[in-house]
């Protein structure tokens, strides 16, 4: 059986990372697995991808992943692969169409609890045509699963929900990064891991640092659309305690290297981001959205939706006890363990096998 996972691109975000981590362990599971990139830009997920021994193709590099000439190219490859598994709006669009012409049995990953399509009522009708020319639906959660159902009304696609899963091993037994201490010597450090786009809320964080002792630090890792405006914002507002790090390879050193490990976000899926940083030995705070309560909730600390001020209310109290420190680290790694990798690998692969 082949198999192949198709994705909009390798640059940064939660369907990306799911791609890093998971095509090499089904390699290790026996399923022959390729990978197709909408825009083949060469990204240090790419490269790990390759490293691992997955075979990555591409449609070009640049443009727009909506152009009509991906849908053309698109379609060789659902010609050629048993199992096509999609990932993002475009590329889940573009096979559902190519498909008419295709053979392949079609999957999908649903990665959010919402999106901004779900809003324009002129879309609805094809994204429900869309969902339905899928046999698999996979939701990364369970309240991505009851959004998406609550959707789509009435489908011929079977749904499931399949968590999303991290190395927790390679998180919890990673060496601190030097990086956070040379930038910002003696300092408390809270980290946060996630792309600078719409759904994520890194604004409520440089709001927090006005609040906070002036020996606090943030570091936000990642790139994206708003991170021009994010710098201009930090720098206004508490210029030199806001460091941005870019795209970086090295995610489990760094979470390592902090004192606290955030996720602050709108909404999300499932996020991965947020099953790493609780793996690392330290509290983890979260926005108390869907897609993170869930995860969360019993473990780490929830602070209120784009509330600056409870979450350095809630900072404050784990940097004054220890003991509370240390007890919210132990929970949210106990956590992590429900959602390591190999749990989620094991269920895709099944799901391969029933079609």
């Amino acid at each position: 059986m082949k198999i192949l996972h198709v994705i909009t691109s390798l640059y940064t975000g939660g369907a990306e990372k799911l791609m890093v981590n998971l095509l090499p362990r089904l390699k290790e599971r026996g399923d022959d697995v390729d990978l197709l990139l909408f825009d083949g830009a060469k990204t240090p997920f790419r490269q790990q991808v390759e490293a691992a021994g997955i075979r990555v193709f591409d449609l070009g590099k640049g443009g727009s992943v909506y152009s009509p000439l991906k849908l053309l190219k698109l379609i060789p490859f659902l010609r050629k692969y048993d199992v096509v598994h999609t990932h993002n709006t475009a590329p889940q669009l573009f096979a559902a169409i190519g498909n008419l012409f295709g053979r392949a049995k079609l999957c999908t990953t649903e990665h959010s609890t919402s999106n901004r399509r779900r809003r324009w009522r002129w879309f609805a009708v094809i994204d429900r045509w869309m969902y339905n020319r899928y046999r698999r639906v996979v939701c990364v959660s369970p309240k991505t699963e009851n959004n998406l159902r609550e959707f789509i009304r009435k489908s011929r696609a079977e749904i499931l929900t399949i968590n999303n899963g991290v190395d927790v091993a390679q998180f919890a037994g990673a060496q601190q990064s030097p990086l956070l201490e040379e930038i910002a010597p003696g300092s408390r450090k809270i980290i946060m891991v996630a792309g600078f786009r719409w759904e994520k809320d890194q604004d409520t964080l440089i709001r927090a640092m006005r609040v906070l002792p002036h020996n606090f630090h943030l570091f936000l890792v990642g790139d994206g659309s708003r991170r021009p405006e994010l710098e201009q914002i930090a720098k206004a507002e508490v210029p030199g305690r806001v460091h941005f790090l870019g795209l970086r390879t090295d995610v489990p050193q760094l979470l390592k290297a902090a004192d606290f490990v955030v996720m602050s976000s709108h909404f999300e899926g499932l996020s991965l981001s947020s099953v790493e940083g609780m793996s690392v030995g330290r509290p983890f705070l979260a926005s108390d959205v869907d897609g993170l309560r869930e995860v969360v909730r019993g473990a780490g600390i929830l602070f209120p939706h784009a509330d600056h001020a409870a979450f350095a209310s809630a900072i404050q109290k784990l940097a004054n006890d220890k003991a509370y420190y240390e007890k919210i680290a132990a929970d949210c790694g106990k956590r992590a363990r429900q959602f390591d990798i190999s749990i989620m690998a094991d269920k895709y692969s099944q799901l391969y096998k029933t079609l």
